[in-house]
């Protein structure tokens, strides 16, 4: 059987970087308050390494050309 570990939300404040450590290690805790369960810390599935912002240059080129409106003005006060 899976045992989970516990703690509380005192232990959590007073213990993150050692509870977070044990997390990216595998371990998932139950965080309590007042001895109830509020929440789970469990690590994250592993995410794909390759993950890549989109090309915002590229996708400017694409837009329609904006109008310049301080030429409008310009043109229509002479």
């Amino acid at each position: 059987m899976y045992h989970m570990k516990r703690a509380t939300v005192r232990d959590l404040h007073l213990n993150t970087s050692a509870i977070v450590a044990e997390v990216a290690e595998g371990e998932t805790f139950v965080i309590s308050k007042k001895g109830v369960a509020v929440a789970e810390l469990r690590p994250l599935q592993a995410a794909p390494s390759t993950r890549r912002l989109p090309n915002r240059e590229a996708r400017f080129a694409r837009l329609p050309a904006a109008l310049d409106s301080g030429r409008i003005l310009e043109e229509d006060r002479t």
